[in-house]
This record gives structure tokens, C-alpha cells and sequence, in this order.
């Protein structure tokens, strides 16, 4: 089992190691050179040279690379990234939740490999898994080993409640996950339990995150900023530092990805804050999205013109940098705009606000008072 992967991502090639931050950047002459080497034999001294400058805790010079090595071909098609909603079910039902209608649904198990043969083709080296709680799922524990085998780098969005588990414990040393976003709902039993609507949440939240922090699993947190938790935002905060765990603070609330408002009810005005301006991504260039049933977008919030993975194969990928292009391009409600240019949020979003017929201060720089 590999300690360790080479593959191109993005026009370069980079050494990383799953479970551990950092990297190094290889010439192409260089990868070149592992890639037609024999993986029975020992790797080259430059190469455990820059091993154990990066890792100094990992001396590979006696292994044969087959043992440590993954080394991943290159793709002509240019993806380095992807998520994957392996499923819409939850064991929570948070006000906020942009997900809508919590359906445990999905592919069966030989649809749902196909389309992970599929992005290692594609090139997909950083792999989310999400939900929905991807933890539920039925398939998620050999999902996940089986994208780790084809060499992804993953990461787990989870809410951290089955972290304790020693299955999934087990299998997370057996092969690290790249990070662990946990999401964070509050500070004290009462918020919590009140946002996720499950009584029992927040116990189930701090035995994941005992377990998760005792095993050292390479946590990082979200913490979402809601009405009902709005006053222990630092609270959450100071956990967070206590733990050691970097984060992230969340406080803007979105659509569901129906285009329904009925959630931006949870959102917390005092701590709304402004967008910065939105300067473009490479959704659909670079990145897609997949949901449970393999259908493909140019990200989570650009659901329209999905392709088929299991029905069209790789092939069908081929129309999703146009279909990026349009939607990226559409006005829709916006047409006419004298301040487009410094919009806070992508086409894709700002359609959702407007199907859920969201204030514009949420989205738009036309609800800031100063604007009025």
C-alpha cells in the first residue's frame, strides 16, 4: 500500500503523501524517469533525498518503490479536482442545510466505481466526499478505500457523529485522508441540538471529535454561524484553539440547491457579513461535481445541463467547459447591471437567491444601504 504519490496535477507534477500536508514540485524529466522505472527496484537517491527533506520522519532508501510508490499517469483531459455527494441522506436535519430534501439515494456499487475509475482518468487527484453525511452511506467505507487505492488525495466533509467508530477509524490509518473538514453547529448541547433538530447531536459531535482528535486525524473545522448560535460564535472559536484544530468561520447562508429560501430563515443577520467581489473560478474547467446518481456539473451550486457519468462515460465530459462558459455568462435577472463587474457572487449562486426570491442584501450589492 502506498505511503506516498507522484501525479501531474495542473499542468505540474507533484510528490505528496496522503494524510500529510506539504509537497514538492517534480520537472517533467524527473517524473518521467520514475514512471519507466522498474517498481521492483529501489527508488533513485534524489528521490529519497527530497522524501526526507519534506518528510523527515520517512526514510524510503531501503524499500523497494512498488512498497511506498503510486506513481499516476498523465491525463489529457486537465481535471485535478472533484467532489462527490456520495449521498443526500443525513442522521441530522440542520435548518440550513443548502441540500433541501435528505433522500438516501445514490448508484449502486459498480456505477459508483465506474465513475471514480472515471475521474482517476480524468486526471482528479483532491477528491471531496460529502453528503448528505457521507458516513451513512452504505458504500462509503469501500468508496473511499477504492478512491484512495486509484491514488486520490481525499478529504471528508462529515459532521464528525461517527467519527468513533472503529471501522472508520481503522480504515482511516490504513489509508489517510488528506484532511477531515468537520462542520461545527455550536458551542453548548442546547444550540447544537436545536440546529440540527436531532436531540443527542452534540453528544455525538464531541465523542466524534475525542475520537477523531486521540487518533490525530488531520482535522479541520467549519464553524457555521447561525440564528441559533449566533452569540457562542467565539465560543466556538476558543474551542476550536483549544483543540488545536485550524477552522474556518461560515456565516452567510445559501438556497437550497432547489432554488428554495425556506432556509435563509436560519441565517443570523447581525452576523451577516459582505462578500468579497467574486473574481471567477475554473468550475467546469478544471473542477466538477457529482452527485449521487453520477450526474455531473460544473460544481455544487451549477446544477443545470448535468452529464450523465454512467450513461456517457468519459466522453460526455467533453461538453462541460462550454456548459461552465454559459452559465458563468448568464444574466438572467441581472440584465443591465451598471456594477456587474464587481458582483459578490458567481451567475450560478446569484440565480438561486433569486429563485428563492432572497432579499438583496444577501447577495447584491444593490441591498447594501449605502446603495439604497
Amino acid at each position: 500500500m502506498h505511503q506516498l504519490i507522484v501525479s501531474p496535477f495542473l499542468g505540474q507534477n507533484v510528490l505528496v503523501r496522503p494524510g500529510r500536508r506539504g509537497g514538492a514540485l517534480l520537472p517533467d524529466t524527473l517524473y518521467e524517469e520514475l514512471r519507466n522505472l522498474d517498481p521492483a527496484g529501489l527508488a533513485p537517491a534524489w528521490f529519497v533525498d527530497a522524501v526526507q527533506e519534506q518528510w523527515d520522519d520517512l526514510n524510503v532508501g531501503e524499500q523497494r518503490m512498488r512498497d511506498f510508490l503510486l506513481v499516476r499517469h498523465p491525463s489529457t483531459w486537465g481535471y485535478g479536482k472533484a467532489s462527490w455527494e456520495i449521498n443526500l441522506g443525513c442522521n441530522y436535519d440542520c435548518k440550513h442545510c443548502y441540500l433541501g430534501l435528505k433522500m438516501k439515494a445514490g448508484m449502486p456499487w459498480e456505477d459508483k466505481k465506474r465513475c471514480l475509475d472515471i475521474m482517476a482518468e480524468t486526471g482528479v487527484l483532491f477528491l471531496q466526499m460529502t453528503g448528505g453525511e457521507p458516513t451513512i452511506d452504505k458504500d462509503f467505507m469501500r468508496a473511499y478505500r477504492y478512491a484512495w487505492e486509484l491514488g486520490m488525495m481525499i478529504t471528508v466533509s462529515t459532521n464528525g457523529s461517527l467519527l468513533w467508530r472503529e471501522n472508520l477509524l481503522r480504515l482511516f490509518r490504513e489509508c489517510p485522508p488528506y484532511r477531515v473538514t468537520v462542520s461545527m453547529y455550536g458551542a453548548a448541547k442546547a444550540s447544537y441540538d436545536e440546529l440540527t433538530q436531532r436531540p443527542g447531536a452534540w453528544d455525538q459531535f464531541v465523542q466524534g471529535m475525542n475520537a477523531a482528535r486521540h487518533a490525530r486525524l488531520p482535522l479541520r473545522m467549519s464553524i457555521v454561524v447561525t440564528d441559533d448560535n449566533g452569540h457562542e460564535e467565539q465560543a466556538m472559536v476558543d474551542l476550536c484553539e483549544s483543540w488545536g484544530v485550524e477552522y474556518e468561520v461560515f456565516t452567510n447562508m445559501t438556497p437550497t440547491i432547489y432554488g428554495g429560501g425556506e432556509v435563509l430563515t436560519a441565517q443570523s443577520k447581525e452576523h451577516l457579513r459582505v462578500r468579497k467581489t467574486f473574481t471567477g473560478c475554473n468550475a467546469g474547467h478544471t473542477f466538477f461535481h457529482m452527485d449521487p446518481f453520477g450526474l455531473v456539473s460544473i460544481c455544487k451550486i451549477g446544477r443545470d445541463d448535468q452529464i450523465s457519468l454512467p450513461n456517457e462515460g468519459i466522453e460526455g465530459l467533453a461538453r462541460l467547459g462550454e456548459i461552465a462558459d454559459r452559465l458563468m455568462l448568464r444574466t438572467g435577472g441581472c440584465s443591465g447591471c451598471s456594477i456587474a463587474g464587481s458582483c459578490r457572487v458567481c451567475r450560478p449562486l446569484a440565480k438561486h437567491y433569486q429563485e428563492a426570491k432572497a432579499p438583496l442584501a444577501a447577495y447584491c450589492q444593490h441591498g447594501d444601504k449605502k446603495a439604497g
